[in-house]
């Protein structure tokens, strides 16, 4: 890990109580890996990428890769698809930058609804959208926060991944891009450039290995970057935000800033990415007062 970038261990809880979970996590919002939390699901024993394969291989899946964010989508919109069977045999075969991203695969294949049931942790789990995010090795999701500031059980299957997060508290060193949900995407968190971003040297966050079967809670609005350290998936289930105040900004990036950049990006096209990672450099810069 690159010198300068505080990064300390996730705790990890080998089985917790709904009590301890709530006052030592939750609460306080603080990460935690449990590592036991889902062995009583059929999905711990059954769900690998090849029963996905089986259950699902027909469904077209929507598909991301890492290019740079660019006025030629939306926000959110996928670069390409394919069928379930041929992107996991795609994931079979070695690295791929490809990725699933938020897709709705439960709803679309109701028979895997069966494998898992919402865990009792005294979070308020919204049961209409569990969502699956798979990955190949190699392949990196980049550094953000989520639009709904939700608190999620982030629970990972097939292999390993690699997770780091920042609390909100951080957001003032990371170079976030404004109307946006991201640090600048050219930043590479495991070997920052310090000459280019100095005030990533005061950011002090978390970093954990997520095996299979094992559960990240993310509390409300903490920023995540994860890769695949080898093929696989995850399966997020999310808790409305407890926060008023978090609320209301899950409020306002649903019904106004995701439009608003929609409509800059349509009116003004490159101009308007290239001018929000430049803001994202000054801003960072001037608020932590950095001159360069």
């Amino acid at each position: 890990m690159a010198e300068g970038m505080v990064l300390a261990p996730i705790p990890r809880e080998k089985r917790i109580s709904k009590k301890d979970f709530r006052e030592k996590y939750v609460k306080p919002q603080k990460p935690v890996v449990i590592e036991q939390l889902i062995e009583d699901w059929p999905a711990y024993e059954k769900w690998s990428l090849e029963y996905i394969q089986e259950k699902a291989g027909d469904k077209m899946v929507p598909l991301f890769d890492d290019r740079p964010i660019s006025s030629k989508f939306k926000f959110n919109e996928p670069h390409t698809e394919m069928k379930m069977r041929e992107y996991i045999e795609l994931l079979k075969k070695g690295p791929t930058s490809y990725r699933i991203f938020l897709y709705h695969l439960l709803k679309e294949v109701p028979a895997l609804q069966k494998d898992f049931k919402f865990p009792k942790v005294g979070l308020r789990i919204l049961k209409q959208i569990p969502m699956l995010f798979f990955g190949g090795e190699g392949s990196k999701v980049f550094m953000h926060y989520d639009i709904d500031y939700a608190n999620i059980l982030h629970v990972h299957f097939h292999g390993k991944k690699r997770c780091i997060l920042f609390p909100p508290s951080e957001t003032r060193y990371l170079y976030k891009v404004p109307h946006a949900l991201i640090a600048r995407e050219d930043i590479d968190f495991t070997d920052p450039d310090y000459n280019k971003f100095p005030a990533l040297k005061n950011a002090k966050g978390y970093i954990t290995e997520l095996n299979h079967g094992e559960t990240l809670y993310m509390p409300e609005g903490y920023w995540h970057q994860m890769t695949y350290l080898t093929a696989g998936f995850s399966m997020s289930l999310r808790a409305a935000p407890r926060n008023l105040r978090n609320l209301s900004k899950a409020l306002y990036n649903l019904f106004i800033m995701r439009h608003f950049d929609n409509y800059m990006r349509k009116l003004k096209g490159q101009r308007w990415i290239d001018y929000k990672n430049e803001e994202a450099i000054k801003r960072t810069n001037k608020r932590n007062k950095i001159t360069q």
